[in-house]
């Protein structure tokens, strides 16, 4: 206790001490502090002489071509096979080495972009203006030469160079003047690979020509509904089923009425007065006895053989007037029937109707008395002639097609109703007109091209108007000439090419760099 005492009593005078050989020799820090920044500037030597290997800036770089990446470099510059630009190849096992390196290179590749650009536009746009003589004769020129970019199609010149964006060099496209006629060139051997077939343009004779199909149908001029004109009940129906076939005077059916018995018996009286009393008073009564039972049904027989025989009918028979075939039979014996029951239809088939339905564009070539003919492959039937008796005033709102009826004469012809038939109409004649096969035609749904075979082995897209399509060729208003060929097998492979190169040609008239 008494040692501790003593030190604290002697440590204030020994700080005294060292504070006041710190006052007297300054020189003493400033060594200590100098040799403290030698010590650190040897470590930062030490370090620096092995950063080196670590520091992203110092490395070697390595450029690359984006398209052929086995061409390497050590040094920026074009690939030897497509001359674009070097791009550096970045080392993605260090990302903060590829940090550094992709800012390096952005900043080349935006200087060496604009070097590259300023050339290449000194290049198209420094060439010198061509005289107007020199302009006239480009404009009539068959063929303009322009210069694309492979893989910027929008880069486009006049004069060869490179792409100011990737550096490859533009290539050479061939594309049609201003008559709008795009050239593609094909070997001899290429078009016997292709197939290609050509055939004239030439004249001659399109028949207004239309082959539909219809179907076939009842006369409607035809078809007798039969009605009872009194009331009474079916005793005897002769008729059995729809399909029946009705002769004329045939027995259909034997019906019990009150109504036929008191007209029978009207007429006899009025018959026994005249015959008391003389002809002349009441003959006028006679007669008009015997108009009501001709309006009820009985026929001019009937009415002989009852004022032969003055007995009367209490079953009446009722006999076909026409031959037929029963279409609908909607009685059966023992039934009620009034005026308003049909007692039965029946329809002669010596007469059918064919319904066709034809095209909206087709109604102008179509007239009444026209030709026709009729084939009927389901009955192996074919040749039958007629003609148009009907055109109907209307188009169907749905098929957007209009009804043509044709008359046929069914007499030695057993044609079934409903049955489809193909249907072959004959329109007036188009004389002396352009025409070529319509497997030529192009249609694209905006306009109608074809291709057309020049003297070489070159061919050209036509852009063509397009008149009447029948029998399979196609009237040429406009676009093409008598002799020129056109090809009418593997056009659009050669479609396809011009195509492409059309739309070169719109983008450098519209976009030019």
């Amino acid at each position: 206790m008494n040692q501790f005492n003593t030190v604290k009593k002697q440590a204030p005078k020994a700080v005294l001490i060292l504070s006041s050989l710190l006052i007297s020799t300054p020189w003493l820090s400033h060594a200590q502090l100098a040799n403290t920044q030698e010590h650190t500037a040897t470590e930062a030597a030490a370090n620096s002489a092995t950063a080196p290997k670590n520091n992203p800036l110092n490395q070697v770089k390595t450029y690359t071509c984006p398209m052929h990446p086995e061409v390497l470099s050590h040094e920026p510059g074009r690939c030897p096979k497509c001359n674009m630009f070097l791009v550096e190849k970045l080392d993605a096992a260090n990302p903060a080495a590829e940090h550094a390196q992709h800012q390096v290179a952005d900043h080349q590749a935006s200087e060496h972009a604009q070097t590259s650009a300023a050339k290449a536009s000194s290049q198209v746009f420094d060439t010198p203006t061509p005289k107007a003589d020199s302009l006239v004769k480009a404009q009539n020129h068959v063929t303009t030469i322009k210069y694309v970019c492979p893989m910027h199609a929008h880069i486009i010149s006049d004069v060869p160079g490179t792409c100011p964006i990737c550096g490859m060099n533009l290539e050479k496209v061939e594309t049609g003047g201003n008559t709008q006629e795009i050239n593609i060139n094909v070997s001899g051997s290429m078009q016997q690979a292709l197939a290609l077939k050509v055939a004239k343009v030439e004249r001659d004779t399109l028949w207004k020509f239309v082959e539909t199909v219809g179907q076939i149908d009842y006369d409607e001029s035809q078809i007798t509904h039969i009605h009872a004109r009194v009331t009474g009940w079916i005793e005897k129906l002769m008729i059995k089923s729809v399909g029946d076939t009705v002769k004329k005077d045939q027995l259909i059916y034997e019906i019990y009425s009150p109504d036929l018995i008191n007209a029978q018996d009207d007429y006899l009286l009025a018959m026994d007065t005249a015959k008391a009393n003389g002809q002349g008073r009441y003959k006028d009564l006679v007669r008009n006895a015997g108009l009501r039972l001709s309006f009820l049904g009985f026929n001019d027989r009937q009415i002989k053989q009852l004022a032969e025989s003055h007995q009367t009918q209490y079953r009446v028979p009722f006999y076909a007037k026409e031959d037929g075939i029963v279409k609908a039979l909607d009685i059966r014996d023992g039934m009620y029937i009034q005026p308003s029951t049909e007692v039965m239809s029946v329809v002669d088939l010596s007469k059918v109707w064919v319904i066709a339905d034809v095209f909206e564009n087709e109604q102008s070539w179509i007239a009444k008395g026209q030709k026709a003919e009729i084939a009927v492959p389901a009955m192996n039937i074919s040749g039958i002639e007629g003609t148009i008796d009907y055109i109907y005033p209307e188009l169907d709102p749905v098929t957007r097609s209009l009804r043509v009826r044709v008359v046929l004469n069914n007499t030695e012809i057993d044609l079934r109703p409903k049955t489809l038939a193909k249907v072959s109409l004959f329109g007036g004649p188009n004389k002396d007109v352009l025409v070529i096969p319509q497997e030529a035609l192009i249609q694209t749904g905006k306009e109608n091209r074809v291709i057309v075979k020049q003297t070489d082995d070159s061919f050209t897209a036509k852009a063509v108007t397009v008149g009447m399509m029948s029998q399979g060729k196609a009237e040429i208003i406009s676009g093409l000439n008598e002799g020129e060929r056109v090809v009418i097998s593997g056009q659009f492979l050669l479609d396809s090419e011009a195509s492409l190169k059309g739309s070169l040609m719109r983008l450098s008239s519209g976009h030019q760099h």
